[in-house]
């Protein structure tokens, strides 16, 4: 599972993944916000459509942005019907875990399948106080393994386990019959997610436990410095790049 925000990145990892995830993490990575917390439910719209129209072979999955799901099910409703329609996703993903356990439930009976995310949850990174990885405490290990399983219990037909001590992970991946996506968790979990421009190198800085597969961010900068020396030096475009008359 990696993240896609476009029809062409959904091209390029579609043969290669099982679930592309529409990620609220659009937020940071294509506008440059400080956080998740300003998406809308608009923004995922737009990047779910394209990463639907540029998959034919993974399962999309569109995060529902804070603020639109957490008031009441009702809500939550509203926002993944709107977000299914419009994009044509097969999922829509939303944090939380006993706390949205009734919303989840709510939700997978009336048609909206759903993925869930415990352990840390960017949408409450204010409430939980930074990026540190969860369960160091014996009564947070408690809360976050509670956690997976209300999301199980609830009809949720997956989980995202992000950013916990290595035993929880393993422990919730024994215990729960439905996937457990890890990031930052172990690779004993059932599958992994990253974002997809952290792992090619696209930013100098990334998570501890980020594996930068490639270092794109260099080759862009080598190729966009010789085409820009080209230009400056008349040497593009050539008769290759250019109509002559006809003989």
């Amino acid at each position: 599972m990696l993240t896609a925000y476009t029809a062409r990145q959904a091209q390029l990892l579609d043969a290669h993944c099982d679930i592309l995830l529409v990620g609220d993490s659009l937020g940071q990575v294509i506008y440059g916000l400080d956080s998740t917390l300003p998406v809308t439910a608009e923004m995922m719209i737009a990047h779910g459509a394209a990463v639907v129209r540029g998959s034919y072979h993974s399962l999309v999955v569109v995060d529902m942005p804070f603020g639109t799901y957490e008031g009441s099910k009702e809500q939550a409703f509203e926002t993944a019907s709107k977000i299914m329609a419009e994009t044509g996703c097969a999922a829509v993903k939303l944090e939380g875990g006993q706390a949205m356990a009734e919303t989840i439930h709510f939700l997978t009976n009336r048609g909206i399948p759903v993925m869930g995310h415990v352990g840390l949850t960017p949408q409450a990174v204010n409430v939980l106080g930074g990026y540190a990885a969860r369960g160091r405490s014996q009564q947070e290990h408690d809360k976050i393994i509670s956690d997976g399983q209300a999301v199980q219990d609830a009809g949720a037909f997956s989980v995202v386990l992000e950013g916990v001590i290595e035993p929880i992970a393993v422990s919730m991946t024994k215990a729960l019959e439905i996937p457990v996506i890890g990031i930052g968790a172990s690779a004993d979990c059932d599958g992994q997610v990253l974002v997809t421009e952290d792992m090619l190198g696209m930013f100098e800085r990334v998570p501890r436990f980020v594996k930068r597969y490639e270092d794109i961010a260099s080759v862009i900068d080598k190729t966009v410095a010789t085409y820009a020396e080209e230009v400056r030096k008349r040497t593009f475009p050539t008769k290759d790049q250019t109509y002559q008359p006809k003989k």
